[in-house]
């Protein structure tokens, strides 16, 4: 009994200190999980993890990760950033001057790469991509220690971004520029372009009936009426 009045007494006095406490509605779990779930969504999101209460913690991107993510996402509007295919480990490779044709060949990143990757996947994550890493650079600096390897070649990848090519320019050729100057055109294929090179449209492809009364050819068309048409300036009185 002195134990359940105990607890009666601490019930009064924290109803006392919150008089609103008893008030406030009692949430069912699942929404408390939902509300969870959107804070931890919302934080991944902004880049930030729950250190404590009221407090963000900003994740730190270092300059190969942010490269990574940036040719991980390369061609790919559906890519997350957080994997890498080979495709684009081998363009890295490659933009970021890893291989150099001597000590790392294409060959040699494929190997690598099949090498690191899990056997199921396609695609290495970030962790996997430094193991990468570290395998070339202990071969194309074998000279230097691992650690000293592997800042070496992150030094190379390290802001870098993925290098796009330039647009491919014609090149101009006699045969396809005689194939395209209306100039040259002979026959019914001249009759479908004007002087200036411009096409005639239906006018190029349909005879069309001249009812105009003139001989085809005659070069005065039209000047007949011009001179009918004229008005005539009245005289001074």
């Amino acid at each position: 009994m002195a134990d359940q009045r105990d607890n009666i007494d601490d019930f009064k006095v924290q109803t006392a200190k919150h008089p609103n406490m008893g008030s406030a509605p009692l949430r069912p779990h699942s929404e408390q999980s939902k509300d969870r779930a959107s804070k931890r969504l919302s934080s991944e999101s902004n880049g930030t993890s729950e250190g404590g209460v009221g407090s963000s913690t900003p994740v730190e991107v270092t300059a190969l990760e942010e490269s990574f993510r940036r040719f991980a996402i390369h061609g790919d509007t559906r890519a997350t950033g957080k994997d890498l295919h080979g495709k684009n480990w081998s363009k890295l490779c490659k933009d970021c001057g890893v291989i150099d044709g001597k000590s790392i060949t294409l060959t040699d990143v494929d190997i690598v790469f099949s090498k690191v990757k899990k056997k199921s996947s396609r695609t290495i994550t970030f962790d996997e991509f430094k193991v990468a890493l570290g395998e070339l650079a202990r071969k194309k600096y074998k000279e230097k220690t691992g650690e000293e390897a592997e800042a070496e070649v992150f030094k190379l990848i390290e802001g870098k971004a993925p290098v796009i090519a330039g647009v491919t320019r014609a090149v101009a050729s006699p045969t396809v520029s005689r194939l395209t100057d209306t100039t040259k055109f002979t026959g019914s294929h001249k009759e479908r372009f004007d002087t200036t090179g411009r096409g005639k449209g239906k006018a190029g492809r349909v005879d069309i009936v001249d009812t105009s009364g003139y001989v085809s050819g005659y070069k005065h068309q039209g000047s007949y009426e011009k001179k009918v048409t004229k008005p005539t300036v009245g005289k001074p009185m």
